[in-house]
């Protein structure tokens, strides 16, 4: 059954809590001065308050691992486990999801108690003023005193827990642990040696089949061991195994290292045994941070303004979170099939938020990461090889068809025309064939009428013009392959979009199975659930996606004046939205433009198209400095696993995948004064602006490699080949 929301308050189980935002500086724990490097800029709290979603705690680029707090609250501002606004911890778990709408995860809670609090359980108070968080490393000291930091290696965590003195220190490993959705359905944990304790985790909830097995070690033996079965929070009829380890006094920080697999338990030792197999804690703290800084320095740039630096920064961090490593180090993961599969060649990977990152997370990947970038690949053909079609929305060994569109397409697409995979190109065509001639997810409807009916199917105005565009890029791929007549025919396909425009309101409009108009149309109007046309927005936001055919959007407006004077209306009308069950992803708004979720991400850059590159220019620089911060709550909506990110990321250095698919980037307004990005085999793609400030955000003029362009895009093909783009800028 397809699942086609993703951010849902109902689904996420909102509760209603009056919290106490506790006193704190307004940007917690922002770089401090001394800190060297690029992850010296990053501010991990950034997306944790708001709606971000994301977390704070320690994981390696793409890590398998994210190890950090959870405040124990349920929510949909909780999905990541951890909301700036909460003054508790309830223990800090070892896989944690970036910016997503629906809470899952938080698998093996590991907690440091007083021996005293120790059976009680409760979460226990911190200050933010007592809190730390660099890239790969988090630290808090709780109000009773203890310390808790946490660093990582790819798959393994590791924990120091300092106590106060004489006191007797205790640690839990909860595997009842939940948030939203997720309930443990068998859990086990058992004493392998003195210091080493092994089990599993198997659960439901957005992922159906989730498991983690898992090896936790301690620096010194327990003095006493209590495992039994407890009560699992919210659930008056479940248990879950819960260890309770009780260690004497002593003047040593106490440690843990925590493996995890989804395919076995000696997975997860293997883990231990390769990657970390010392107790030098700082050690593994300086080797993750270094680690982020090469990933950081991928792109090294300055910019107009001093604080642009962390908002930046954090954001090319934020977009190397997910996709997240999924194989242990025995190449042993849980496929699709439940089945335990092994990664030959390659590193398996899992969380692909496709519909979310396809638009700009992917793109970047194809500049950013060469070294990961076919595993990326293989793992969705991976995906399609257990499962018989790409993945929608793939999380830990699952489909959970969220979201609408077969969005893998475009991301396979992209890297095939751009050089990846070469060799495996007609079994990833053949993967996308598949998956557009499903009968599910109203792709039977899209065939037979030509655009999705209203009155047969959910979402139909959202789903229409999203498998239009996938269609271009399966059209796209044939004619590369040489297949002529799977290209006319994908290319026809990808024009479906024209059924639905309505040339009297000049919008995209829901229309039933014998040709009329859905009635009434409201373009103010939003409904969440499956009975709307538009998924997670209204038709201001979603009339505009044809990215692949915009020339042929501006013939149906008439023309290129009457297109950008709707543009225009988009930015100005009222951010009023009407209807009972208002979809609350709408978020970020300048008018009708709603930044805060995924739909709009590409609309400023349109006016491009039309011949009026001042006005993205304008549009792109509000939205930039109006709708990002340093703040906790600095994210307008969902991170959504990079691509609130990557939208930033493209648009501060200039360019933006209107088109992900095209290889082309249109040019809007750099907040960079110079940028250097390395693109591989030695090469650099340098960006320099002159006379850039926030007061001259206009481009005057562009130059590549010193001759002066003439169009208002850049290709990819430009970029990887290295060289300079320079913008000067005007008022």
């Amino acid at each position: 059954m397809e699942n086609t929301t993703k951010k849902s308050v109902t689904y996420c189980g909102l509760f209603l809590l009056a919290l106490s935002i506790i006193a704190c500086s307004p940007e917690p724990n922002a770089p401090s001065a001394e800190a060297e490097g690029h992850a010296g800029q990053v501010n991990l709290f950034i997306g944790t308050g708001g709606h971000g979603h994301t977390y704070p705690g320690a994981v390696l680029p793409f890590g398998m691992v994210q190890l950090s707090p959870d405040n124990g609250t349920e929510g949909w501002d909780w999905c990541s486990g951890y909301h700036y606004s909460d003054a508790v911890i309830a223990g800090f778990s070892h896989l944690h999801l970036s910016g997503t709408g629906i809470g899952d995860l938080c698998d093996i809670s590991v907690m440091p108690y007083l021996a005293q609090d120790a059976e009680a359980g409760a979460p226990q108070s911190f200050q933010h003023s007592r809190e730390q968080a660099s890239p790969g490393f988090y630290r808090v000291t709780f109000d009773n005193g203890i310390g808790a930091e946490l660093s990582v290696t790819r798959r393994v965590g590791i924990h120091r827990y300092t106590f106060p003195e004489g006191a007797e220190r205790a640690v839990s490993i909860d595997l009842g642990f939940r948030i939203n959705w997720d309930m443990p359905t068998e859990t086990h944990i058992e004493r392998m040696n003195g210091t080493t304790f092994t089990g599993v985790r198997k659960s439901v909830g957005w992922a159906k089949d989730q498991r983690v097995y898992f090896a936790a070690v301690f620096s010194e033996p327990p003095s006493r061991v209590d495992i039994q079965d407890a009560p699992v929070k919210g659930i008056d009829t479940l248990t879950a195994a819960k260890a309770l380890l009780a260690f004497p006094a002593g003047d040593q920080p106490l440690l843990v290292k925590v493996g995890v697999s989804s395919a076995s338990i000696e997975g997860a030792l293997a883990n231990i045994e390769q990657e970390l197999n010392h107790w030098d804690f700082d050690k593994v703290a300086q080797d993750a941070r270094v680690a982020w800084e090469g990933e950081l320095a991928k792109i090294d740039a300055t910019f107009i303004e001093p604080a642009m630096d962390t908002i930046f920064y954090t954001a090319l961090y934020h977009t190397a979170l997910a996709p997240a490593l999924y194989s242990d180090v025995l190449g042993q993961y849980k496929g699709v099939d439940s089945t335990t599969r092994t990664a030959s060649g390659y590193e398996r990977y899992t969380v692909f938020s496709l519909w979310d990152t396809f638009r700009a997370a992917h793109p970047l990947y194809t500049i950013t990461q060469p070294e990961r970038l076919d595993d990326f690949l293989k793992s969705i053909l991976a995906f399609y090889d257990e499962y018989g079609l790409l993945p929608v929305w793939a999380l830990v060994g699952n489909e959970t068809n969220t979201m609408t569109g077969y969005h893998a397409v475009p991301v396979l697409a992209d890297a095939l025309l751009k050089g990846h995979l070469g060799d495996q190109a007609e079994y990833a065509y053949e993967a996308m064939l598949k998956s557009a001639a499903q009968d599910i997810r109203g792709t039977n409807f899209y065939r037979e009428y030509g655009y999705i009916p209203a009155d047969k199917d959910s979402y139909s105005v959202t789903k229409t013009l999203e498998y239009a565009y996938d269609d271009w890029c399966i059209a796209q791929v044939a004619k590369m392959l040489g297949n002529e007549k799977d290209y006319e025919r994908f290319m026809e396909r990808s024009r479906s979009y024209k059924a639905l425009f309505d040339p009297d309101t000049k919008f995209m409009r829901g229309k039933n199975a014998d040709g009329n108009w859905v009635e009434p149309f409201d373009p103010f109007y939003s409904e969440h659930g499956a009975e709307g046309v538009y998924i997670e927005g209204t038709a201001w936001q979603h009339s505009w996606f044809v990215p692949h055919d915009v020339e042929g959007l501006i013939a149906l407006f008439g023309s290129e004046a009457a297109f950008v004077e709707h543009l225009d209306a988009t930015f100005s009308a009222s951010s009023e939205l009407r209807g009972e069950n208002v979809s609350a992803d709408i978020s970020g708004l300048i008018g009708q433009y709603a930044h805060g979720n995924e739909p709009s991400h590409h609309i400023a850059y349109l006016y491009n198209y039309a011949g009026q590159p001042r006005k993205t220019q304008e549009r792109v620089r509000e939205i930039m400095q109006t709708l990002y911060t340093a703040a906790p709550d600095g994210l307008s909506g969902n991170e959504d696993c990079g691509q609130m990110s990557a939208w930033y990321v493209f648009s501060a250095l200039g360019f933006y995948p209107v088109n992900p698919a095209d290889g082309r980037y249109a040019i809007g307004s750099p907040l960079v004064k110079e940028t250097t990005i390395e693109v591989g085999e030695g090469r650099t793609f340098r960006i320099l602006t002159e006379n850039n400030s926030v007061e001259n955000k206009y481009v005057k003029a562009v130059y590549l490699n010193g001759a002066e362009l003439d169009r208002w895009y850049i290709t990819h093909e430009e970029v990887m080949n290295g060289g300079e783009l320079r913008l000067v800028m005007e008022r």
